[in-house]
């Protein structure tokens, strides 16, 4: 890599030349055994080099994508950039699967990404690289990472107050549409009167009903507006449904009281004359009078 990572302690030059170096030798046996293995022929770097673990280079889960992102992160220098943008840029790889890459990093421990609020208030994403997941940073890490941005303090979120039922309200003996439609009129004109009666399309459904109820007792919208607004209390209405609802069932009028229907008026017949005697009459056939009939 073009960059030395400064986390690697330096190394001191082997006393042994190449000749007698036992991991050459090492090498070398291991090839003869397997002809058609890989056969490393290697220089010791002395400066721009980072120290990768087999763990990683040798990941039996990673792809090889993964790999090669871990190992780009851990030679870049503390402060670079490293999110999916900045590596696609750098990278032939689009955008997805860089991002799936990434991903695969997090799951095994090589990378940990967190989105922290600064001072100023913006939100950045904060990408810690692991060289050994699971290793903390005081056993065995020299080089101290760059302080981590305070957190802003966040206020504890309360849960949304469960909203109480409302009171039950009386039913119409006989409901229909029209009769539902004119007590949703009758309430939805209460914030005319009063604006802190100003109800919900729920509140409303539910509060027609009994409305419908009074309407069908023979009282007038005007009655039942005027029942459901007076005296209220002069202090805030916290559930005006709940008032209403309380009303509407404790101030229900009785039914109104039996009328027997009125007799039909008596049929008064045209006067004619008699087809027989010639005389006039009223009556019910129309060619002969009573006697004649």
């Amino acid at each position: 890599m073009d960059t030395q990572n400064t986390s690697a302690r330096p190394h001191a030059q082997s006393r042994n030349s190449g000749k007698n170096h036992p991991q050459r030798r090492t090498r070398h046996t291991h090839a003869n055994a397997h002809p058609g293995g890989v056969i490393h022929d290697n220089t010791r770097h002395t400066t721009r080099f980072t120290v990768i673990g087999n763990h990683l280079a040798q990941h039996p889960e990673l792809s090889g994508l993964a790999i090669g992102l871990a190992v780009y992160i851990q030679s870049v220098p503390t402060g670079a950039p490293v999110d999916i943008k900045t590596l696609a840029a750098r990278f032939p790889e689009g955008t997805t699967r860089i991002a799936a890459a990434l991903r695969e990093l997090e799951t095994h421990g090589y990378l940990r990404r967190t989105r922290e609020r600064t001072d100023t208030g913006r939100i950045v994403t904060r990408t810690v690289s692991c060289n050994q997941p699971g290793r903390h940073r005081d056993q065995g890490r020299d080089t101290p990472e760059a302080p981590p941005a305070r957190r802003a303090p966040t206020t504890p979120q309360r849960e949304p107050a469960r909203r109480r039922a409302l009171p039950a309200v009386p039913k119409p003996a006989y409901s229909s549409p029209a009769l539902l439609q004119t007590a949703t009129d009758v309430l939805a004109g209460l914030r005319r009167t009063d604006p802190r009666l100003l109800l919900s399309a729920t509140d409303a459904e539910h509060l027609a009903p009994g409305v419908a109820a009074w309407l069908e007792r023979d009282v007038t919208p005007t009655a039942v507006r005027h029942a459901l607004t007076s005296d209220l209390p002069p202090d805030p209405l916290r559930r005006p449904a709940a008032l209403l609802a309380h009303r509407l069932t404790a101030q229900l009028p009785p039914p109104p009281p039996f009328r027997a229907p009125e007799p039909a008026p008596p049929v008064r017949h045209p006067l004619r004359n008699c087809d027989t005697c010639d005389r006039g009459y009223r009556g019910p056939d129309p060619h002969n009078c009573q006697n004649c009939s």
